[in-house]
């Protein structure tokens, strides 16, 4: 068990019993207590629970990892499809673009996001005149700003520019903010938390917030808003100041659960294997082939206390095609299998290939796999560098050693200059890479966004992508519930 999720996860618990239904009910006895509702959050341990549960908002925990939250970012993409069971409805839309507020996922992604804003917005009203240590106060508010941030963060790449909620007295009825409104919310904030969070290594918790993650999503930022210089000067300060940070040796076997304390993970979505998944890795699951035994390329066997989705995850075979024969990252994605009758089925020629890159949990009973996901690691920070030298300034050499680092680890030759000898060559070979490095890790369909290509690449395989679909709409019950908030264009 993971002591600091799991603590997490209790405080949760405790938060959502003691703020959100402490004080229903319509007997009004006088509580003598440090947990009557006007004391509890004066307290380090109120505190404390409703900012693990902003943690628990903020990695979006409630929702199963595989469907929820990765598959959004790369069904409509050239990497993944998935067909099978009662999602497969929604999901075919989500893919072939025919997209509308009332499709089931937009809900999930709005929903917890701003309940992570809200819980980050009752800690910083009640830090100041909480029974928190001046040390304490600094870290609590550090910690709050950097998690509403993230929330604003991934709310902005999804639908756009959305209400801009900082304290709870806002009405209820609030518009959306403006585009240099909450682009400049984001950036002040994460340098607030930058400034002011724990080196990582010495936050209080596993999973709790640090420098290093501020800085990642700083990064992140500045990239898909092409704000190249920026992105260029916050990835230099990473590389020399968060030293501690190194490429794992063998890239098959980072993803496994017992190697999920890597040098290379910055930032991940915790996971554990609970009996209601809620907090878990499902990837599994849904990557078995039907009737799966074996995969012999990669020496997965399947365990009988595992479970096999009738919903399954396939990779197209143009997408597997466009790897080097000698890329060790495509090791992960399996051609064919050993069925329950020792009959060997291929998968490769109808884009049914699979991905074990979270490599089952050997420890698991039933669909819950304990395997962290990766939201930043080294290698991102490394070719995000990389991109935004060649946007300034065209291919380098400095950025091109950048790359080398990463595919080197893949066991690829080094590029040369004479290789991606313009910008544009520089950046579809960006393109290309970051596809191989990072395929099920939820940055697919931003990287096709910044580079231009993800209207055209899904109309090149025949999908109804149009313009407005750089953003899903906002959902219909949202717009339904404030007439302020106006939706996305066309939907």
């Amino acid at each position: 068990m993971k002591k600091g999720i799991h603590n997490i996860l209790v405080g949760v618990l405790v938060a959502n019993t003691l703020v959100f239904t402490g004080c229903q009910g319509f007997l009004k006895e006088e509580v003598f207590s440090q947990l009557a509702p006007e004391n509890y959050l004066k307290t380090k341990e109120g505190l404390t629970s409703v900012l693990y549960e902003t943690y628990a908002k903020a990695a979006n925990m409630n929702a199963n990892n595989s469907i929820y939250v990765l598959g959004p970012q790369e069904f409509m993409t050239d990497i993944l499809y998935q067909s099978g069971d009662n999602v497969e409805a929604t999901i075919r839309n989500f893919r072939e673009f025919n997209w509308d507020p009332n499709m089931d996922f937009l809900i999930q992604n709005w929903d917890s996001y701003y309940q992570c804003i809200r819980n980050a917005n009752i800690l910083l009203e009640n830090i100041p005149g909480s029974n928190l240590s001046a040390s304490e106060k600094v870290l609590y508010e550090a910690e709050s700003r950097f998690l509403r941030a993230v929330s604003y963060y991934k709310l902005y790449f999804f639908f756009g520019t959305v209400p801009l909620r900082t304290s709870t007295s806002q009405g209820l009825s609030l518009p959306r903010a403006s585009e240099d409104e909450l682009k400049q919310f984001i950036a002040t904030e994460l340098k607030f938390a930058l400034e002011n969070l724990p080196n990582p290594g010495a936050e209080a918790q596993k999973y709790r917030a640090h420098k290093a993650a501020a800085s990642g999503y700083l990064l992140k930022f500045y990239l898909n808003t092409k704000n190249w210089t920026e992105a260029n000067t916050v990835s230099a300060q990473f590389l020399s100041s968060f030293k501690s940070y190194s490429l794992f040796a063998e890239y098959k076997d980072m993803f496994k659960v017992e190697n999920e304390n890597n040098a290379e993970y910055i930032w991940v979505r915790p996971a554990i294997a609970s009996s209601d998944r809620l907090t878990a890795n499902s990837w599994s699951n849904v990557s078995f082939p039907d009737d799966f035994k074996s995969a012999p390329e990669v020496g997965q066997v399947f365990k009988s206390t595992w479970l096999n989705w009738p919903n399954e995850f396939r990779i197209y075979d143009t997408f597997y095609d466009t790897f080097d024969a000698a890329d060790k990252r495509r090791i992960l994605m399996i051609t064919y299998y050993m069925n329950t009758s020792d009959k060997r089925v291929e998968l490769r020629g109808s884009d049914n290939i699979r991905s074990f890159k979270y490599w089952s949990d050997p420890n698991n009973v039933g669909a819950a796999h304990g395997n962290d996901i990766p939201e930043i690691r080294l290698a991102d920070i490394l070719l995000s560098r990389a991109e935004a030298l060649n946007e300034l300034n065209g291919p380098s050499t400095e950025a091109l050693q950048l790359v080398n680092q990463v595919r080197s680890r893949a066991g690829l030759p080094a590029l040369k200059l004479e290789n991606v000898a313009t910008k544009e060559a520089f950046r579809d070979m960006m393109l290309l890479e970051r596809g191989h490095e990072f395929y099920n890790e939820g940055h697919r369909r931003m990287d096709l966004i910044r580079t231009g290509k993800f209207i055209s690449d899904a109309k090149a395989r025949g999908k109804n992508a149009q313009p407005f679909h750089l953003l899903f709409p906002i959902p219909q019950v949202v717009i339904d519930s404030d007439p302020a908030i106006k939706q996305n264009p066309n939907y």
